[in-house]
């Protein structure tokens, strides 16, 4: 009886917005094939996969694939290693995002505000494979640019590529340069929005920038923040693969801090053939980013009910 009556109105839903769901269409049919379908294949993670055999006929073996991962020594570290850069990611990208979204909307001068906002997008056309080598080219030991400089000014060159420690501060630089320009587009394009009278009536009140900023903007940019951190969170447990692999490939001297999920189940598919343990690591990767997603979701509707996602 409910399920009917959720079908019913669903039905009357669909006919009233006909024109609505028709143009939605698309990216529902494309969610469908590409999400949904494909998650027949998590099955996998519970199996001894053996291509022979296919995903149906291979043998079940429960949470074997989970055992091995989780007690291989390696769970931790690379769990620790992803959470820790995703959040090094999202603190400083979202820092600079809002700050240059601010300075740009600031800009008084149209040719350059466009100038300077095309110099800042620009980074985000760059594949990772070229940043890569320019990263090469930057902390090379030999030749590289900066070991080049330091040895100029009388300092010792420093082995970039055999020290763990210090990528962790690198590979948010490289981050934050690549997705500062795109991201601030969003913050922008919100303060455009913003109702012109508050700042006026602020002027009048004798409020210079700094406290228009500090009083009106960042309080009218916060649910915005809010939205696009919590939608962040959502991706934590999911380390950048196509930056991390490309710029650190597979130098073992710095997997200590840089070995993410996603590169450790690349290798583990790569090197080893192992279906079902990297299928189990990446239903991990997925149960935790969910369980996460709802954490943060709850936190939120605790502290601003408007700020929460649902």
């Amino acid at each position: 009886m409910v399920i009917s009556s959720y079908f019913k109105r669903g039905v009357k839903e669909i006919a009233i917005n006909k024109s609505l769901y028709l143009i939605a269409l698309p990216g529902i049919l494309f969610f469908i094939i590409f999400s949904y379908i494909p998650m027949f294949g998590a099955v996998i993670a519970f199996k001894k996969y053996s291509i022979a055999k296919g995903i149906l006929g291979s043998d079940w073996i429960g949470f074997g694939n989970f055992e091995f991962f989780l007690s291989s020594g390696h769970a931790s570290r690379i769990t620790f290693n992803t959470l820790y850069l995703n959040i090094l990611f999202i603190a400083f990208s979202v820092a600079f995002q809002v700050l240059i979204a601010i300075f740009l909307n600031e800009i008084t001068s149209k040719w350059y505000r466009k100038l300077t906002q095309s110099m800042i997008f620009l980074p985000y056309f760059l594949s990772w494979v070229v940043v890569s080598v320019m990263s090469i080219g930057i902390f090379a030991t030999d030749k590289g640019a900066l070991n080049s400089f330091l040895t100029q000014v009388g300092l010792p060159a420093v082995n970039w590529y055999m020290e763990p420690s210090l990528w962790p501060t690198l590979l948010t630089i490289f981050y934050v340069w690549k997705w500062t320009g795109y991201g601030s587009v969003i913050y922008l394009a919100t303060i455009a929005g913003f109702d012109e009278t508050l700042y006026e009536a602020a002027v009048l009140d004798g409020a210079g920038k700094v406290k228009q900023i500090l009083y009106i903007t960042l309080p009218l940019l916060f649910p915005t923040i809010l939205v696009l951190v919590l939608l962040a969170i959502g991706r934590i447990f999911y380390g950048d693969f196509g930056m991390i692999y490309g710029i650190i490939g597979d130098n073992g001297m710095l997997f200590k801090t840089t070995d993410v999920i996603d590169t450790y189940v690349f290798r583990a598919l790569r090197q080893q053939g192992n279906f079902g343990m990297a299928a189990a690591v990446g239903f991990y990767q997925s149960i935790m980013g969910f369980a996460l997603v709802l954490i943060s979701n709850l936190v939120v509707r605790k502290l601003n009910p408007d700020g929460a996602l649902f």
